[in-house]
């Protein structure tokens, strides 16, 4: 058995090694490779990766793709799972890193002796600015839920997941546009089983002034979130559909001043 990580990166040659050896310290009882695809990094992120190839213990375990030009965060981001072969997909950005060489080892056996889980995940710490602190999401999230909780909120983070891989044949029209592939991908998932979450600290998600989605303002971030919410509610249950409504009218809500929000309270509420 195998299981394939995959790494989209791009200028991340700040991070990028601690990103890998993180992955190759892992201790597993099976076979994992990491596909690492670099969209076209004008920086050294490149020669950095090579060297590890090259040097460390465990580079042959890589699969390096160099794209002779710039696809896109997303478009990479297809071409990336389409990579993997294994029967387990794991991911992890090149400016992310996780902590324990358990990590994959822990959740490969959970998905073994539980068939009707399709998703598992963990806790992370965030780094900003050189400060680490805990997300406690754990204070939030429920050991075990499935998709219509995440219907309500992505609570997942990409560098802590590991999903079964083949789950979706076909990726929907909309998801090679979609400005949050992460929560996409896991709310197609989460169609095929349960959502196991393992309440431990094992990854760290970076947060920095050129990453893609914290780079953003809030108001940027929640108009994003409010379109691809809207865009991606066909490719669900008619029960997931209202609860992915029910998240954009929260944010509309919240967002709202005077009469506008006494109005979009009582159009909450009647709703639902």
């Amino acid at each position: 058995m195998i299981l394939s990580i995959i790494m989209i990166t791009y200028n991340h040659s700040k991070y990028i090694k601690q990103a890998i050896e993180s992955i190759l310290m892992q201790e597993t009882t099976f076979d994992f490779e990491l596909i690492i695809t670099n969209d076209f990094s004008p920086d050294n992120t490149e020669e950095i990766i090579n060297t590890i190839i090259t040097e460390h213990p465990k580079g042959n375990k890589i699969k390096y793709i160099s794209h002779p030009k710039n696809l896109g965060m997303m478009p990479n981001f297809i071409f990336s799972l389409k990579q993997g072969s294994g029967k387990y997909i794991a991911l992890c950005e090149g400016d992310d890193y996780w902590t324990d060489p358990l990590k994959l080892q822990k959740q490969v056996d959970f998905l073994e002796k539980n068939e009707d889980f399709s998703i598992c995940f963990h806790n992370v710490n965030t780094l900003c600015a050189g400060v680490l602190k805990e997300e406690n999401i754990k204070k939030t999230i429920p050991e075990i839920s499935g998709i219509k909780e995440l219907a309500k909120t992505n609570f997942i983070h990409n560098l802590s997941v590991v999903y079964r891989n083949g789950l979706i044949p076909k990726f929907p029209e909309y998801f090679k546009k979609a400005p949050i592939g992460d929560y996409f991908l896991h709310m197609l998932n989460a169609r095929h089983g349960k959502i196991k979450y393992i309440d431990e600290v094992m990854g760290v998600y970076r947060i920095h002034e050129t990453s893609y989605w914290s780079s953003k303002k809030q108001i940027e971030q929640e108009l994003i979130l409010v379109n691809f919410i809207t865009n991606i509610k066909e490719n669900f249950t008619v029960e997931i559909k209202k609860k992915l409504t029910k998240q954009v009218l929260k944010i509309k809500y919240k967002n709202q001043k005077g009469l506008k929000r006494i109005l979009a309270k009582l159009k909450y509420n009647l709703y639902f």
